[in-house]
C-alpha cells in the first residue's frame, strides 16, 4: 500500500438532489471504491474498483434527503485488489442534501398580460426523489420553504422591480399597453448557503399600444371636428359653384330691345 495514491479533495456536486461525489487524482496504477453511509447508518459500497474520479450516489441520498451523509474513497493497487487488509481511504465532508443541494435553473411555464395585470407561472423542476413510483418536484420536497423571485421591467427601460411568492404563480400590476420583460429565480430563504438558483431565460410580452380612455375621446372629438369642417366646407363650395353657375346663366341671356 505504500505506492498507492490516496484520494484527496473529495467534493459533493449536487443539483436538485442529483448527487455526484468527486475527488482527485486520476489513477495510474490503482483503482478506487466508494462507500457511503448516513451519519448513524451502515456503509454501502458504490462504484467498485473504478478508474473514474467520480461516483453517482444519488440513489442513496434520495432515500432520505434530510439525512446527513458521509462518504469515503478507498485506494487499491491494481495487483492487490483481492487483498484482505483494509486499503487506505479518505473521508469526505458531511453532506445534507436538503440543506446543500444546489437549486437548478427554473422554467417559466406560461405568462399572460391582460390590461394592467401580468400573470406568470413557474414550472417546478422534477427531482429523483421518489415516493412509491412517483418522482417528486422541488415543490413537493421543499413545500413552503421554496420561494420564487420574479424580476420584471418595462421593455423600454432598464429599471428592474421584483416580486416574491411561496407558490408557483405571480400576479402583478403593470402599466396597460406597455411591454414587459422578466425572468425568475428559485430561492430558499431559510438556508445559510446555496440559497438561490441561476436565473431563468428572459421572456417578454408583446402588447400592442392601447390608447387610454381619455386619449380615445380626444381623438374621436378631433376626428368629428375635422369631419364636420369638411362637410361644411363641401356644402359651402357647392353653394358657391351653384351661385356662380346661376350668375353666368343670367349674363349670357340677350338684352330686350326697346
Amino acid at each position: 500500500t505504500t505506492d498507492v495514491v490516496v484520494a484527496y479533495n473529495l467534493t459533493w456536486k449536487s443539483t436538485n438532489f442529483k448527487t455526484i461525489l468527486e475527488w482527485e487524482p486520476k489513477p495510474i496504477n490503482h483503482v478506487y471504491t466508494v462507500q457511503i453511509s448516513p451519519r448513524l447508518g451502515n456503509w454501502k459500497n458504490k462504484c467498485f474498483y473504478t478508474t473514474d474520479t467520480e461516483c453517482d450516489v444519488t440513489d442513496e441520498i434520495v432515500k432520505n434527503v434530510k439525512e446527513t451523509y458521509l462518504a469515503r474513497v478507498f485506494s487499491y493497487p491494481l495487483d492487490a485488489i483481492s487483498s484482505t487488509g483494509e486499503p487506505p481511504f479518505t473521508n469526505s465532508p458531511e453532506f445534507t442534501p436538503y440543506l446543500e443541494t444546489n437549486l437548478g435553473q427554473p422554467t417559466i411555464r406560461s405568462f399572460e398580460q391582460v390590461g394592467t395585470k401580468l400573470n406568470v407561472t413557474v414550472q417546478d423542476a422534477r427531482t429523483l426523489v421518489r415516493v412509491s413510483s412517483t418522482f417528486l418536484s422541488l415543490r413537493d420536497v421543499f413545500g413552503k420553504d421554496l420561494n420564487y423571485i420574479l424580476y420584471y421591467w418595462r421593455a423600454s427601460s432598464t429599471g428592474k422591480k421584483k416580486a416574491t411568492t411561496n407558490t408557483n404563480e405571480f400576479l402583478i400590476d403593470v402599466d396597460e399597453g406597455e411591454n414587459y420583460c422578466f425572468n425568475v429565480q428559485a430561492v430558499i430563504p431559510s438556508r445559510r448557503a446555496n440559497q438561490k438558483s441561476p436565473e431563468s431565460p428572459i421572456e417578454c410580452t408583446s402588447q400592442e399600444k392601447v390608447l387610454s380612455t381619455e386619449m380615445f375621446f380626444i381623438v374621436v372629438a378631433v376626428m368629428l371636428v375635422v369631419i364636420i369642417f369638411i362637410i361644411v366646407l363641401s356644402v359651402s363650395l357647392c353653394k358657391c359653384r351653384k351661385a356662380r353657375a346661376g350668375q353666368s346663366g343670367k349674363e349670357s341671356l340677350p338684352l330686350n330691345v326697346a
